[in-house]
């Protein structure tokens, strides 16, 4: 009697052990258990720990709540102003909702890829070339309301969209290089015209002060000869101011004038009456005829 009352304890301690170690589960940190009971969904999520489950009848569905990092392939399309490119994103998202993220989707995480694609192109064919390049925020902005919105039904939440880069044709990348050079040119012209005109006046300013003491223009002069001196040349370009030729001439004294030699009075010519050439004379002749003889 004693040894059947052992057998059946013994046997009811290995089922009980068995019924735990087939109906324990552990459910980590980062993580969420969904149970379906016969098929059925249980209304409660088991949270983190250690949890039970009726073996055969209760499933467990353990759902991963940690953010996921998405890399969305390169799309490409026709921009609004038509450029063809290749833009390629990352979609950052979580699951906020386990209970939704598994029964109002098949496959969450490919719905998510297959939105994020549809919204990439989408957004490519609204946007002008300028604002892919340098206004990414606004577009990061407008592409993660697109894949946000139908998510929401889905249990899954749009954390953050980048676009991570925009790949051009070898003529666009060409045209943008030559439109650069010629933008820098321009404002090089332009730096280089206002210092131009900037010289301009402060040597305008320079010569008026001068023009006041002339003695300067003799000091500006020899300062001149100095530094052309220290570059120890052998040969000394001396500049010659035509102000001080003018200052030479206006010093030295006027000539006297050479005598005019007297100019001889010319006597007037006779001048001949040119007379008009005679008429022919004619004389009537009888008959009635005119003879053209003198």
């Amino acid at each position: 009697m004693v040894e059947e009352l052992v057998t059946a304890g013994v046997t009811l301690a290995s089922v009980g052990v068995v019924y735990a170690m087939a109906a324990a589960r552990v459910v980590k940190q980062y993580e969420r258990g969904v149970v379906f009971r016969l098929g059925r969904l249980r209304p409660e999520v088991r949270g983190a720990g250690f949890t039970m489950v009726v073996p055969f009848v209760d499933k467990l569905r353990k759902v991963n709540m940690q953010i996921v990092t998405m890399p969305v392939p390169a799309q490409e399309g026709i921009t609004r102003d038509n450029v063809t490119v290749r833009v390629d994103a990352v979609v950052y998202f979580k699951v906020v909702d386990a209970a939704d993220a598994l029964v109002q989707v098949e496959d969450y995480r490919f719905a998510v890829s297959q939105m994020a694609q549809t919204s990439l192109r989408s957004i490519i064919g609204k946007s002008d070339l300028d604002d892919l390049l340098s206004n990414r925020e606004k577009l990061n902005q407008g592409l993660e309301l697109m894949i946000d919105s139908p998510s929401i039904g889905w249990g899954v939440q749009i954390d953050r969209v980048e676009i991570k880069d925009v790949s051009l044709p070898e003529t666009m990348k060409r045209s943008m290089a030559r439109q650069a050079e010629a933008d820098r040119e321009r404002r090089a012209r332009i730096i280089n015209a206002d210092a131009e005109l900037q010289a301009s006046k402060k040597l305008a300013e320079a010569a008026e002060q001068m023009s006041e003491q002339p003695a300067a223009l003799q000091l500006r002069l020899l300062q001149t000869v100095v530094a052309v001196a220290a570059e120890k040349n052998s040969t000394l370009v001396l500049p010659f101011p035509v102000e001080l030729l003018r200052f030479l001439e206006r010093a030295a004294p006027a000539a006297p004038a050479a005598p005019v030699a007297p100019v001889a009075p010319v006597a007037p010519q006779p001048v001949q009456e040119q007379l008009p050439p005679a008429e022919p004379h004619s004389d009537p002749e009888p008959g009635g005829s005119i003879s053209g003889q003198d």
